[in-house]
């Protein structure tokens, strides 16, 4: 078990029985249509074309206590199998989040211990108990089992990092990373009209554009303008934007065509504790698709709207000028923005950038 020290390094980017396996196994809690699995897991592997095994806690969407009561015997047989496999010596690991939602740690921390080499991966701050469900489901305390028992952790920021180096030396910061390529970047910034804001994300961080109902109504009040949110498919619209929103489902086949044809990007975030884990994903996307953006400096938020040519919006009652006033710049101004954005990605935010750290991260290089 590595010693814990006070630093984090942070990586810079650059361009049957026997259970026993001599090649690189990633476990996961979710499948790959979750984003976490996706980008921190699947894309990696896709980006690489590395052969590895892929075990996906019974292929869930999620680990929500809904979709557990909807799968008893999938459940069941993944719980009875990732128990097996954390008794059993493997080659080098790649541990994302979490193996198992009814361990408390011990799954996790056995996992990666008998692996030749044993990588955590995480990009939430999984430790932050804020809400009952999460204390009960014990994901504190996995999460800093399972840094303890690595060989390497990956936080996908510096605030991650930072509690990360508590429990591990060997800490690396490797952002949540896009394939600009799966985008269509903008090539003209002249509005639509009504002007179209666009929003993507989950059902769980859809509060956060809820928040800031009041101010939507107000812009659509003084622009016309409306809100796309490319999210999950929703009977029923929040009452505080019901009226002003054209939902579009996400899909991997649409959503790159959904974001190109918006005219603004929308990243509102509160600031708790949780939320400066986060790590700026939709940013990301929105940026590799030349969106101008407005949002909130939380946490990771903060580095990429700078680097984005992005306006951050520190007051809640501040919305309604940041946005009306990217709604009535330019176009020339709103297309320096998203090119900015765009080579931005590039550099920083792309698996080409990052593939050299992810590869030693992980044992392979």
């Amino acid at each position: 078990m590595n010693q814990p020290t006070s630093q984090s390094q942070s990586s810079e980017p650059t361009g049957g029985a026997q259970l026993t396996v001599s090649q690189l196994t990633t476990v996961s809690s979710y499948g790959n249509e979750a984003p976490s699995t996706r980008v921190r897991v699947q894309d990696w592997l896709d980006h690489l074309g590395l052969d590895a095994i892929s075990l996906n806690y019974a292929g869930l969407p999620d680990a929500t206590v809904s979709s557990i009561r909807r799968h008893p015997v999938s459940v069941l047989r993944a719980e009875f199998h990732i128990r097996r496999l954390s008794k059993a010596p493997l080659d080098r690991l790649l541990l994302s989040r979490e193996a198992s939602p009814f361990s408390r740690g011990e799954v996790e921390s056995g996992l990666l211990l008998r692996a030749t080499h044993g990588t955590y991966d995480f990009d939430d701050a999984l430790f932050e108990d804020v809400e009952g469900r999460r204390h009960l489901l014990g994901k504190g305390v996995k999460c800093r089992r399972a840094a303890e028992s690595a060989d390497v952790v990956i936080a996908g920021n510096e605030y991650l990092a930072d509690w990360a180096s508590t429990y591990n030396d060997e800490v690396r910061v490797i952002p949540s990373c896009v394939a600009p390529s799966m985008y269509r970047a903008k090539t003209s910034w002249e509005l639509q009209d009504p002007p179209m804001l666009v929003w993507l994300g989950s059902r769980s961080t859809e509060k956060y554009v809820q928040q800031l109902g009041s101010a939507l109504r107000e812009v659509n009040r003084l622009t016309g303008a409306r809100l796309r949110l490319i999210s999950q498919a929703k009977e029923q619209e929040h009452p505080s934007l019901a009226g002003i929103v054209d939902r579009r489902p996400w899909s991997l086949e649409t959503f790159a065509d959904e974001l190109a044809t918006g005219d603004i990007a929308l990243a509102p975030l509160d600031s708790s504790r949780y939320s400066m884990g986060k790590c700026a994903y939709k940013l990301l996307q929105y940026a590799a698709t030349g969106l101008p953006i407005v949002g909130s400096p939380v946490g990771a938020n903060s580095v990429a709207l700078e680097r984005f040519s992005g306006t951050a919006v520190t007051n809640m009652n501040d919305w309604v000028d940041a946005l009306v006033a990217m709604i009535r710049t330019t176009s020339e101004e709103r297309g320096a923005r998203g090119a900015t954005g765009i080579r931005a990605v590039n550099e920083h935010y792309s698996f080409t950038a990052w593939s050299s750290a992810w590869k030693g991260a992980v044992g392979l290089s």
